[in-house]
């Protein structure tokens, strides 16, 4: 007899299909994410200070731009040391540690405004100092591992850091409408929900980010700030890359001089903003990958150029009567052209800092390129200032500042090209991609 084969088994008919494992997200939709929620938290608070100190304290102007000037101290004048810390115990624990120093400072603006007794005004202002602190602490941590990230993605068409300057600016934009909805609640209902946003970041990324997030500073090198302070060409580049940081502060400072010059109110100010941020959101990846074609001396070149630009427009409509059709479009280019500035030069000076020394340095150099930043405002606008003061007439001396603001980009644009190193950095630690 033939024997009969015993019957195949098979799979039940209906059987359900092995469920398919999570995707966890990149480190580099980590880090933009987080980018994006920092800018958003941030600005749907820090704008509507001022009003509070005016409003709930009674402050003068001049005692107004005093607390808002201890934030901005402690945040620039820090920013070297918050990246020396992140060399040394890990960007991870300093971007933890910043969080959670903003949303202390948060939830002391929000309680100095919903008493009714007590130090109100010390909380306040030790509110606004953490505030600015705890920025200190993660900004040159989040971008040390953007970096390191960015240096293992090399072949990509656009560096990660204009990636980073897209998510910023979103949470940017969104942010003050965020704040305007929720201020109908009051400004305690604001910071709550701002130290709230902080806390929840700091919640995921303590789940997202790896413990061993690259290398630390040597135990023995108890100088990593220092050692970045002694490198001659990097401080020379920090110092002439801050001209970008004052360029662009002058959208604060020395545009609304500028709209009082030709008569436009705040409307027009905001709509300018406004344009300052659909150029940045729609533009600086485009940017970014054709000055990625051109190359890097020429994409500096062409940057600080472009700063330059934007101040000839306004110097030669200074002594200009406007016209009433006209008006806005010497500001409205001078804006564009500084915008687009500082898309060219932004991402590209962040992306050459790997390339100035060791990986256990790098938060180090971030921190003195963002302290850089920080002093040349504060000694750019203090000089402005003066300037500005005769800038919102129709005659030839209005166009002073705009001159000196046009002549400031072009040493760096002649020797910061000289000072990048010719090759990008060879040994990088690996990043994975969670």
């Amino acid at each position: 007899m033939t024997a009969v084969p015993p019957p195949k088994e098979s799979a039940p008919p209906h059987a359900p299909p092995s469920a398919p494992r999570p995707r966890r997200p990149t480190r580099a939709g980590v880090l933009l994410g987080s980018q994006l929620a920092f800018n958003l938290g941030f600005f749907a608070v820090v704008p509507f200070l001022a009003g509070v100190l005016r409003g709930d304290f009674a402050l003068t102007g001049a005692a107004v731009g005093l607390v808002l000037g201890l934030r901005t101290a402690a945040q620039q004048g820090l920013f070297l040391f918050g990246g020396a810390l992140a060399d040394r115990y890990g960007a991870r624990s300093l971007i933890l540690l910043g969080c959670a120093v903003r949303v202390a400072g948060f939830a002391l603006l929000a309680w100095s405004t919903a008493i009714a007794e007590g130090p109100r005004l010390a909380l306040f202002v030790a509110g606004t100092v953490l505030t600015g602190m705890g920025g200190a602490l993660f900004s040159p941590a989040l971008e040390t591992l953007v970096a390191r990230t960015d240096v293992a993605r090399r072949s990509r068409r656009t560096t990660l850091f204009a990636l980073l300057a897209v998510a910023g600016e979103t949470g940017a934009a969104i942010g003050p409408v965020a704040g305007a909805l929720l201020l109908g609640w009051g400004f305690p209902a604001v910071a709550t929900c701002g130290a709230a946003l902080f806390a929840l970041v700091a919640i995921v990324l303590s789940a997202l980010l790896p413990r061993d997030d690259g290398p630390r500073r040597p135990r023995r090198e108890r100088d990593g700030a220092f050692a970045v302070l002694r490198d001659r060409r990097f401080v020379a580049l920090a110092a002439l890359a801050s001209v970008n940081l004052l360029a662009y502060n002058q959208l604060y400072l020395g545009l609304p001089v500028e709209l009082d010059r030709v008569g436009a109110g705040p409307e027009a100010l905001a709509l300018l903003f406004a344009w300052v941020s659909l150029l940045t959101i729609a533009l600086q990846l485009p940017v970014s990958r054709l000055m990625r074609r051109v190359g890097e001396r020429r994409a500096l070149r062409a940057g600080y150029l472009l700063l330059s630009s934007a101040f000839v427009v306004l110097a030669a409509a200074a002594p200009l009567a406007p016209a009433d059709d006209v008006r806005l479009v010497p500001a409205a280019v001078s804006t564009t052209l500084l915008t687009l500035g500082h898309l060219v030069l932004t991402p590209l000076v962040l992306s050459l800092v790997p390339r100035f020394g060791p990986e256990h340095r790098w938060g180090s150099a971030f921190g003195l390129l963002a302290t850089c930043g920080g002093v040349s405002v504060l000694i750019g606008n203090t000089v402005l200032g003066a300037l500005y003061a005769g800038a919102d007439a129709v005659t030839p001396a209005a166009a002073a500042p705009w001159i000196v603001l046009a002549l400031l980009p072009l040493l760096p644009a002649w020797l910061v090209p000289r000072l990048v190193p010719a090759s990008p950095p060879r040994g990088p630690s690996p990043v994975a991609e969670p």
